[in-house]
């Protein structure tokens, strides 16, 4: 399967050494010209900066062929535009995105999407990750959500290791 990302969930599964689940769980993931300048933005971290100058082999670039305009979205940053567009071009099964207004205008695009917290979950659910230690070093991060998502995640977790 491939999935598009946007920049926010690559950075921060690479600053928390979890981006090898996006592997596991959609076997690639493509991403827009506009992503990768943001993985390699002077002000981005050392470690996504060489992560994304030595890109896996899973990570694909691709040039969606008409971003959306910039004056119709304005809230949107360049990299969301980009990877919306390429998710609907490519028709993805899933874009991987954090930005609330990008998520409702990939919904608005019938896309569906979800963010870090949800690649979390389903690398959790398959085993793949401790779901608690991810997210204490996630929050170690710049990474912001409110604490009940946080706490949300952590019971559903703790529901799925109780024995029936």
């Amino acid at each position: 399967m491939l999935v598009v990302a946007d920049t926010s969930p690559l950075h921060y599964l690479v600053l928390i050494q979890h981006d090898t689940i996006l592997p596991a769980l959609y076997e690639r993931v493509a991403i827009p010209p506009a992503v990768l300048a943001d993985l390699q933005h002077f002000r981005t971290p050392e470690l996504v900066r060489a992560w994304a100058a030595h890109r896996p082999a899973w990570l694909e670039v691709h040039q969606p062929r008409q971003a959306l305009d910039a004056r119709r979205f304005p809230r949107l940053g360049a990299g969301e535009r980009e990877a919306i567009a390429l998710a609907w071009e490519l028709q993805a099964p899933l874009l991987l995105i954090d930005d609330a207004d990008g998520r409702a205008e990939a919904e608005r695009q019938a896309l569906t999407a979800t963010g870090t917290l949800g690649i979390l979950e389903a690398a959790a659910i398959h085993g793949l990750i401790d779901l608690p230690g991810a997210l204490t070093r996630l929050q170690a991060t710049t990474f912001r959500a409110r604490p009940e998502l946080f706490q949300a995640l952590l019971a559903r977790d703790a529901a799925r290791k109780r024995p029936i």
